[in-house]
């Protein structure tokens, strides 16, 4: 939790990539909040307050994914709901061609190959390019953790996404902060 706020407030695609792991870290413990604690909260040198506030983080999580029903897959309505709010930067930003955007929209044109590869290979066709790029990213990652090989055309990809949802990022900051002007 206390990695999730500092990401949230400062880069804000790597918080939805760590929340989607938090997601499959609840659901590789069985959603049961008694192994969530001996796995992952006791090992860490926190206070009793802040084991105390990070078991209440999960246990709200847990109840979300129980009432949105996605104990096997899916994301949380409020992991979702970032995808949504970056949305229109991201169209807007990926579409124009104001000289306030012009590495943006090279860092676009330069991933666009990798979203269309990745949908003709059977990612959802129908979600939008901006959740594609993040299931990549968060694809990879699994890849990483499982210690599999990683070629070098997706270490490219991996590079070329992670450069535009770092810009994106930055101009959802700016935005928030009512700094950023289309």
């Amino acid at each position: 939790m206390f990695v999730s706020r500092q990401l949230k407030e400062k880069n804000i695609a790597e918080y939805l990539i760590y929340m989607w792991q938090i997601e499959d870290l609840i659901r590789a413990n069985g959603c049961d909040m008694e192994k969530i604690k001996s796995t992952i909260i006791a090992p860490y040198p926190l206070t009793e307050e802040q084991k105390a506030e990070l078991t209440q983080w999960y246990m709200d999580l847990i109840e979300m994914m129980r009432h949105e029903g996605l104990w096997k897959k899916g994301h949380l309505q409020i992991n979702k709901n970032i995808i949504t709010w970056l949305k229109p930067t991201f169209q807007f930003a990926s579409y124009c061609s104001s000289p306030k955007f012009p590495y943006y929209n090279s860092a676009y044109y330069k991933v666009l190959p990798y979203i269309v590869e990745l949908r003709a290979k059977g990612a959802d066709k129908e979600e939008p390019e901006l959740e594609t790029c993040f299931e990549a990213l968060y694809g990879i990652l699994l890849l990483k953790l499982q210690k599999k090989e990683i070629s070098e055309e997706t270490r490219k990809a991996q590079e070329a996404i992670s450069t535009l949802l770092a810009m994106l990022s930055n101009y959802y900051i700016e935005d928030k902060k009512g700094e950023l002007e289309f």
